[in-house]
Parts: structure tokens; sequence; C-alpha cells
């Protein structure tokens, strides 16, 4: 969502909203573990910046088994599924 508002694509948004709405697209909670592992792959990623919605995504990723993500971010491209392989991303960058 941050990075189709800064894009300023407001469609785009809604369209994401849409997909969850109908359930294609589902918006998890974090369980103290993911919480647990978002901190200390900030603290591991310090040289990027890792930021917190990227961190989520990893540790959630990584909690279910998902290497293979979508995601509009670059950064994906040096984190680490499980801090050994990389992720899949669609779009593919």
């Amino acid at each position: 969502m941050c990075l189709l508002a800064r894009a300023g694509a407001i469609r785009a948004q809604q369209a994401l909203w849409r997909l969850v709405h109908t359930d294609r697209l589902v918006v998890f909670d974090l369980s103290p573990v993911a919480v647990d592992r978002s901190a200390r792959l900030m603290s591991q990623y310090a040289d990027r910046p890792m930021d917190l919605a990227d961190a989520t995504v990893v540790a959630l990723a990584e909690e279910l088994g998902y290497r293979r993500i979508f995601t509009l971010g670059t950064d994906f491209q040096i984190y680490r599924f499980r801090g050994l392989q990389r992720f899949e991303t669609i779009p593919a960058s």
C-alpha cells in the first residue's frame, strides 16, 4: 500500500483492498514469534535499513513457509528466506 501510495495510484490501492475484501489476499495477525523475529531482522538488516513492513513480511513468510511473495520492494533481492535462500518475488525483479 505504501509503495502504491507513493506512486499516486489510488486505483491500485483500491484494487488491492478489493482483493482483501474478496478473500483473495489475506491480511494476517502476527504471532509473538513473528513479532520477535521482525525485531531481530530489523537489527540484522540495519545497514539497509529494513523497515517494519518488510520485516513483518519476511517473518511471516518464514513462519508460513512461503518463499514466493508479492512485493514491489527491491530490498527482497537482498533479504534471505530463513537466512539462506533468496525470495521468489512476484512480479519478478
